[in-house]
């Protein structure tokens, strides 16, 4: 296994995080999975092995009894790993059990510890926006969590770029604990974190964790043109991400079964592989609903591609250049920053 830091902070993270959204698959989460406690400790064992070091959960997953779950399969060996977990969507009907108000994010914080049966959240990110609550209020909040030992880093997910820069800009004039890391969703399928995403990523530092990387299953190599495997989340309505385009991306697919077979790996495989050797991924959240499908997972860690099948994998799925872009690529080439290259440097 191989670890990178967290953007600029000291915390080393393994490459592949484990992700527990299958866990509990009560009301609707069962869409998703639902991994009982006897498979969610075989599944855990299984990445502590193979050197994960990152559990990543969230209040909302099955009404909390995801990180009940995993609470009690950490029991005992709590200090082998770090666990992040996010609050902000609803946890009740009343006025203010959802958003990032300081009322809602210390309320959930404190619950969270709870269910996880430990007295500190190493990782904490706000899941999502929120556009009512002021960023500073937000932020003071998630400062004061840290402050008092019950978290030790801070991160935001489903950002977007100027929301994101918006925070970091707040808790730099204020003095306030400062963003490690995003949390996104990214694929070969969906490479809209180009655009904005990854360069403010590189450009401020920031970690970026991968959310979803096989698109709820859909770079698995189960989906071809003339076929689809019988239970998924697409099926079952889950509903993300969104295909837009669907012959692109059974043309993304074609592709990486094609690398896939060549290099005696799964399609799986290649698909994290590729994201792995992005600018600025620190690490790519896996879950699965199977002990087969996480081991298959866990075998991505070691798969290096070739300069040649990135290429490939890069002309398949390129994004277009959208304004102000396109007009960059064709007249700023001559001074471009790392941040910019990260998106123009395939057009130049």
């Amino acid at each position: 296994m191989r670890y990178r830091q967290l953007g600029g902070s000291g915390l080393r993270v393994s490459v592949l995080t484990m992700g527990t959204m299958t866990f509990g698959g009560v009301e609707g989460w069962a869409k998703v999975g639902s991994t009982g406690i006897e498979e969610a400790g075989r599944q855990v064992d299984r990445c502590l092995d193979a050197g994960v070091n990152l559990i990543d959960t969230a209040n909302v997953y099955s009404s909390g009894l995801s990180e009940e779950i995993c609470g009690e399969v950490l029991a005992g060996r709590r200090d082998q790993v770090l666990v992040a977990t996010k609050a902000r969507m609803p946890m009740g009907d009343g006025p203010n059990d959802a958003g990032l108000s300081r009322h809602h994010l210390v309320r959930e914080c404190e619950a969270s510890l709870r269910r996880l049966r430990t007295d500190h959240i190493d990782l904490y990110q706000v899941h999502e926006w929120d556009g009512q609550t002021p960023l500073s209020e937000t932020l003071q909040a998630l400062d004061d969590l840290v402050r008092s030992g019950k978290v030790r880093y801070v991160g935001c997910s489903n950002y977007a770029a100027w929301q994101l820069m918006k925070a970091l800009g707040i808790a730099e004039r204020q003095g306030l604990t400062r963003f490690a890391s995003q949390q996104i969703h990214y694929t070969l399928q969906a490479r809209e974190a180009e655009y904005e995403l990854v360069p403010i990523s590189i450009d401020q530092g920031l970690g970026l964790l991968v959310w979803s990387p096989l698109a709820g299953g859909l770079l698995s190599g189960k989906y071809r043109r003339d076929k689809g495997p019988e239970q998924s989340r697409q099926l079952a309505g889950w509903g993300e991400p969104p295909v837009r385009d669907q012959d692109r991306l059974y043309d993304i697919v074609d592709v990486l079964v094609e690398v896939a077979s060549g290099r005696g790996a799964s399609p799986a495989q290649v698909a994290l592989a590729w994201l792995l050797a992005r600018p600025a991924v620190t690490s790519v959240i896996i879950g699965a609903r199977t002990g087969e499908q996480l081991a298959d997972n866990l075998g991505a860690a070691d798969l290096t591609l070739s300069d040649d099948e990135q290429a490939r994998l890069e002309e398949v799925s390129r994004p277009p250049l959208l304004y102000p872009y396109w007009h960059q690529a064709r007249t700023a080439g001559d001074r471009l920053g790392p941040a910019d290259l990260s998106l123009l440097g395939p057009h130049l």
